[in-house]
C-alpha cells in the first residue's frame, strides 16, 4: 500500500487538541474551514483525522469556582458544535464508537480535561464530568493544585501526589477515566504509577533524551510507563522537540505573549508591538515534522511500537513544526513512518491504535 492508502485505511487519533480554547475565546466556528488556529472539522477531514480529544483546559491561575465555570463554558461550546454539525462529527466515549463513526465518514470527538481544577475536592463532580464524556484528566497544568505538583513550578507543594490525588486516581480507575501524566512533576509521575491500578498515558509530551526540558519524559520514565501498559503521545510543540530551538525561542515567546496581553487590553502602540513580536517569533527556523518522528523512533527503540502515539497540542501552541502547520498536514507523519520502514501494523498502532487500546 502507498502511504496515502495506509493513512486512509487506519484510524488516525490525535490525543490532545486545545481547540475549545479557540471556540470559546474567539467564537471560532470549526464546522467551516478557517485560517485561524490549527484545527477545524474541514481540515481534520483533509488530514484524514478520524478522532480527536478536545481538551477542556483551565488555568492554575484561576480561582476554583472560575475553573468550574470556564470548564462548563468549554463543554457547552463543544456540545453546541456537535449539535450544529451532526453530519460531520459526533461525541465518542469509547474505541468502538470511534471505529463505528469512521465507517460512517464522521469524526469522533472525545473529551479530555486538562487540569483537575474544576473538580475541586469533590468526587461527585468527577463522576458528573465522566457522564458528560470526559475520558482522561491531565492532573494539573502549569502550577501545583489540590491533586499533585506540576513540572513547571520550582517549589513543590506535595512532592508528588496529594492524599486527595490518591482518592481521585482510585475513582478515575473505577470509572474508566485515563490518568494523564503530562505536565506533572517527576515525583508525581512515579506516585501515579504507584497508585494507579490501570495503565496511564502522557497525552502530549516528548522524550527528554532528545530535548532536555521538564515537560518531557526521561528514558526511565518511558520504560516504566510502558511496563505498566501505558502510552506516550508525542507533542508537536517545537520547544519540546528540539533543545536548541527551545533556548532560542523562549525570549521570543515571552515577548509575544506579553505583547498579545497588552494588545488584548488595547494599550497604546500594542498592535504594532504584537505584530513585531509575531514576526520575530515566526522568523526563527523551526524543527521539521521529521523531528516528531525522531521522538517516535526513540520511544520505539526503548519499548517497541506498542507504547507511542501522537498528541499534537494544536491550538495550544504558538508555532508548529515545519511542514506540519495544521491538522490537515498530518499525512506527512504516515509518509515519514513509511519512509523509515515501519510496517502497516506498527503505523496503525502509532497513529491511533495504541491509544484506542487504553480506551
Amino acid at each position: 500500500m502507498t502511504p496515502k492508502e495506509i493513512h486512509d485505511k487506519i484510524l488516525v487519533l490525535d490525543s490532545h487538541c486545545d481547540t475549545p480554547i479557540m471556540m470559546r475565546r474567539k467564537g471560532l466556528d470549526i464546522g467551516k474551514k478557517t485560517d485561524i488556529g490549527h484545527v477545524d472539522l474541514v481540515r481534520m477531514k483533509e488530514g484524514g483525522v478520524n478522532a480527536s480529544f478536545f481538551a477542556i483546559y483551565v488555568s492554575n491561575k484561576w480561582e476554583p469556582f472560575e475553573c468550574t465555570f470556564k470548564a462548563l463554558e468549554a463543554f457547552a461550546s463543544v456540545y453546541d458544535m456537535l449539535g450544529k454539525y451532526p453530519q460531520l462529527a459526533s461525541l465518542a466515549t469509547d474505541a468502538q464508537t470511534a471505529r463505528a463513526l469512521k465507517e460512517q465518514g464522521k469524526i469522533a470527538i472525545f473529551l479530555g480535561m486538562e487540569n483537575a481544577g474544576p473538580i475541586h475536592k469533590d468526587l461527585s463532580l468527577l463522576r458528573l464530568f465522566y457522564r458528560m464524556g470526559v475520558r482522561y484528566i491531565t492532573l494539573t497544568h502549569a502550577g501545583n493544585n489540590e491533586v499533585c505538583d506540576s513540572c513547571a513550578t520550582r517549589e513543590k507543594r506535595w512532592h508528588g501526589v496529594s492524599p486527595f490525588g490518591r482518592e481521585l486516581i482510585a475513582e478515575m480507575n473505577r470509572l474508566g477515566i485515563l490518568v494523564d501524566v503530562a505536565h506533572i512533576s517527576d515525583e508525581a509521575f512515579y506516585d501515579v504509577l504507584k497508585y494507579s491500578t490501570r495503565p496511564v498515558v502522557s497525552t502530549h509530551s516528548c522524550c527528554r533524551a532528545l530535548c532536555d526540558v521538564p515537560r518531557n519524559l526521561t528514558d526511565q520514565m518511558i520504560k516504566d510507563l510502558a511496563a505498566r501498559g501505558g502510552v506516550l503521545q508525542i507533542n508537536f510543540n517545537p520547544p519540546f522537540l528540539d533543545k536548541e530551538y527551545s533556548l532560542a525561542v523562549d525570549p521570543l515567546l515571552d515577548e509575544y505573549e506579553d505583547a498579545e496581553a497588552a494588545y488584548a487590553q488595547d494599550s497604546d502602540g500594542s498592535r504594532e508591538r504584537m505584530e513585531k513580536a509575531k514576526k520575530a517569533l515566526f522568523a526563527l527556523p523551526r524543527p521539521s515534522y521529521k523531528r516528531v518522528v525522531d521522538h517516535i523512533d526513540h520511544v520505539v527503540s526503548l519499548v517497541g511500537p506498542d507504547h507511542v502515539g501522537i498528541g499534537s497540542d494544536f491550538d495550544g501552541i504558538e508555532v508548529c513544526p515545519e511542514g506540519l502547520e495544521d491538522i490537515s498536514r498530518l499525512p506527512v507523519l504516515t509518509e515519514e513512518l513509511c519512509a523509515r520502514g515501519y510496517s502497516y501494523e506498527d503505523i496503525q498502532k502509532i497513529m491511533g491504535g495504541n491509544f484506542l487500546r487504553l480506551l
